[in-house]
Order: C-alpha cells, then structure tokens, then sequence
C-alpha cells in the first residue's frame, strides 16, 4: 500500500515538473515579456488627450507645417495655371495639338508619385524644387483639359458677333471666351488643388516641405511613443487643407462668375 501511494506522489511530482517546464518553454510568457506587449499595445493606442497635450506642445510646428503645406501647394497651382491655361489657349482650336497635349498630360498623371519624385532627386536634389515641379506636372492635365472644354463650349455664334462687331480673334479671346470659360477652367484647378495637397504629403520622401513630415516620422516610428501622434496631425491636417482649399475655390467660382452664367 505504501508502495502505491509513494509511486503516486512521484507521478504527481513529475506532472508538476513536467507542467511547469511546458508552461515556461511553449505556454505562459515571461513577466518581462508580458509587461513589454503591454507596453507596446500602450504605445499604439489612441489616446484622445494624450494627442491634444501633443497639439499643445508642437503648435508652432504643427502651424509652421501648415504654411508650408500652403505655399507650396500655391505656388505650384500659380505655376501650372500659367501653363496649363496658355497651352490650352493655344490648342483648343486644333484638333491634333490638342489630343496630343492632352494625351501627354494623361500619360504624367499615370506615373506614380513616388517614382516621379524619385525621377526629380538626381538633377534637382532634395526640398522645394522636386516637390514643385512634381505637383505641377499632376495638376496640369485637369486644368489643360478643362481650358480647351471651357473654351469649345463658348457658342460660336456669340465669337461670330464680336468679330463681325471688328474685335480681332485675339479679342474675341481673351474678352469673350475666357470670362465664359472661366467657371470651367477654375473647376480644373479646383481638382488640381485637391490632387496637389494631397500628392504634397508624399513629397516628405523627398525632404519636401509640409505636413507629410509629420506622417512619415509616425509611420517610420510605429511602437515609440508620441508615434501614433505624429501620423494622426498629418493625416487630419491634410484632410482639413483639403476641406479647406476646396470651399475657398467655391467661394472664388461663386463671387467670380457672371449670374447669367451661374444660371
């Protein structure tokens, strides 16, 4: 009988053992381990105060940011209206240039934004210059493309008038078919506003200027502290520009265009 019960107890000691072994190898993890997944899950999640304290502490980075989000955003619709509304002057009444300028302006857009900023960097480096010209190239097919269908909308019968009223072609133009053309062409360079703000987050890969450096230092960072943060001011940021810039060309199109042709 004694030998019974001493054989019980060695099996229940080497079921302990046993048990322990494998929950130490392949089952429960270490406290160390336990307290680093918590910490990281920590990092990770969304903490509603934890990013306005982080607002708070980063304004005049977050502001300085928006600015250059802003300008070079300006800047380059300035640039690629001057181009794209002169091409589309010149072409609109020919009908090979004007497929074939269009067709090109189609082809840029197709090219990824990474690989045409990663085109820029060898002749112009890095910062401003690639971030321009690359938003400029996106922003041209919309406004080319609606300066010819702004302009071929005009009725000819309306240009037939002022020139048998003696004005030149280029009178006719510049007096009668760009003011009647003007609500199409602004709509152009409202969709360009929106592909340029957007496009000009990514330019942070080429050291560019604006709210893109705040989601890429989030991204390249996920797990550290404060990481969560950064991606989330950027990302919010851009979509508030966008809101932002949007209404403004709505604003502009209203104040700006006839009532007859609102009608």
């Amino acid at each position: 009988m004694s030998c019974h019960l001493h054989n019980a107890s060695c099996a229940n000691r080497n079921c302990l053992v046993a048990s322990s072994l494998f929950d130490g190898r392949f089952g429960a993890e270490p406290a160390s381990s336990q307290r680093r997944v918590k910490e990281e899950a920590s990092v990770t999640e969304f903490d509603f105060t934890g990013l306005l304290t982080f607002w708070a502490r980063r304004w005049d980075d977050i502001l300085g940011l928006v600015v250059e989000h802003i300008t070079v955003v300006a800047v380059a619709l300035v640039i690629a209206m001057a181009i794209g509304v002169g091409i589309g002057m010149l072409v609109w009444s020919r009908p090979i240039p004007r497929s074939v300028t269009i067709a090109a302006a189609g082809v840029a857009l197709t090219i990824p934004s990474l690989a045409l900023l990663a085109i820029l960097i060898p002749p112009f480096g890095l910062g401003w210059t690639p971030t321009v010209i690359a938003l400029v190239v996106y922003s041209l097919l919309p406004i080319v493309r609606n300066t010819v269908v702004g302009l071929r909308e005009v009725p000819p019968a309306i240009m037939e008038s002022a020139k048998g009223m003696g004005m030149s072609p280029v009178k006719v133009l510049f007096s009668i078919q760009l003011p009647m053309a003007w609500p199409v062409i602004l709509t152009g360079v409202r969709v360009a506003a929106q592909l340029t703000v957007g496009i000009a987050a990514i330019a942070a890969y080429v050291a560019g200027p604006g709210l893109g450096a705040f989601i890429f230092r989030g991204l390249s960072s996920l797990g550290s502290k404060n990481a969560l943060n950064f991606a989330l001011t950027g990302t919010v940021g851009v979509i508030i520009l966008a809101l932002l810039i949007d209404a403004i060309f709505v604003a502009i199109t209203r104040s700006t265009t006839s009532r007859g042709l609102r009608a």
